[in-house]
């Protein structure tokens, strides 16, 4: 896990003052790390009954949909409002600065669906909690959540104590 480590950097007072964020752009720059985290995101679901693969906006997007390609799995993008151009289910939540609102077609997903979140960093866990009952909402299955970066001192797995946790690296 040392490579993937070293392809994050520290972003001090962004993005805010107080705050570091843990920018992955040069993990995901270098495609060889970018593979490496992928295939150490889904090693712990292989022969799981995951049936698709969610994705939060945005750095969700990238881990996600490369899972779901390396899984022969569908992607559900979970968008931010005003991004998706058919009927949606939206949930709202609370961030560690702000708030937010999560939507995701009304038909992403049905009820026989197990579904792997996945998202580049879990902090406090609102986004995530949200996603899961964005897709609870909809009627499928989360089978776990899967994360690139966990922030233990953030304590957002407690939030998630109703799931599966899987995360590459914590700080």
């Amino acid at each position: 896990m040392d490579r993937l480590r070293n392809k994050i950097r520290d972003i001090p007072d962004f993005p805010k003052p107080g705050i570091i964020f843990k920018d992955i752009t040069p993990l995901v720059k270098d495609p060889a790390t970018l593979r490496l985290a992928v295939h150490q995101l889904l090693h712990p679901f292989l022969g799981r009954e995951i049936t698709a693969i969610a994705g939060m906006e945005a750095r969700g997007f990238i881990f996600g949909s490369l899972v779901a390609w390396e899984l022969g799995l569908p992607f559900i993008p979970l968008r931010k409002p005003g991004k998706l151009p058919y009927d949606v289910q939206s949930v709202a939540y609370d961030l560690e600065y702000g708030s937010a609102t999560l939507e995701a077609h009304i038909d992403a997903f049905n009820a026989n669906d197990r579904v792997l979140l996945i998202d580049d960093l879990l902090a406090t866990g609102g986004t995530a909690k949200a996603s899961c009952e964005l897709v609870e909402k909809l009627g499928a299955k989360v089978e776990a959540c899967a994360f690139v970066v966990e922030l233990d001192f953030l304590g957002g797995r407690g939030k998630l104590s109703d799931y599966e946790v899987h995360s590459l690296l914590h700080f």
